[in-house]
């Protein structure tokens, strides 16, 4: 899986969408979550805004909000007791208004637009990144491996081609020398 650069940029006739959208998430994360999901819900609202045409350009914001906040929220299991932050499915659906079954349809919905599964290193929360198998798994002469594990010419070469999402080998050189 390749690793994709995010951004917050979005297409002019796409800003206010993009605003009253991440408006609800941002509220959202601040009083239940953490920056880390506000962040990759501005980067998630602003990948959508730039699919063409833009399915945010039907419907409505808290609808959306809510889809993205569960979508994020299926990749990095938001749903689990034993995970924190935690919030219930039901919960978060309530908070914007929406009934589960509308915030879990949704949330397929984008899923399915931006080919999201669980664990998907381009929607995982920064601070779970070193402990996300599915981030640091390469294939090497037809095996697979754990780059974190492979010799530093290949963290390197992974890295370069958008396979994993840093050279692990250079932190641990940069320990030793210290």
């Amino acid at each position: 899986m390749t690793i994709k650069p995010k951004s917050e940029k979005v297409p002019k006739n796409m800003e206010s969408t993009y605003s009253m959208i991440i408006d609800l998430t941002d509220r959202f994360c601040e009083k239940h979550l953490n920056e880390e999901y506000a962040q990759l819900a501005r980067q998630l609202t602003a990948a959508l805004c730039r699919k063409r045409p833009s399915p945010l350009m039907s419907g409505r914001a808290n609808t959306w909000a809510c889809g993205i906040i569960y979508a994020l929220g299926f990749v990095n299991f938001l749903f689990d007791k034993s995970s924190e932050p935690y919030v219930s499915a039901s919960d978060l659906c309530s908070k914007f208004g929406i009934s589960q079954s509308t915030g879990s349809s949704k949330s397929r919905e984008i899923r399915d637009l931006m080919n999201m599964v669980q664990l998907d290193p381009n929607w995982c929360l920064p601070s779970r990144m070193d402990e996300n198998p599915m981030a640091w798994t390469i294939m090497v002469n037809g095996f697979i491996v754990d780059a974190r594990s492979a010799p530093l010419n290949i963290q390197k070469t992974a890295y370069e081609k958008g396979l994993i999402p840093s050279i692990p080998g250079l932190a641990d050189m940069e320990k030793t020398t210290k």
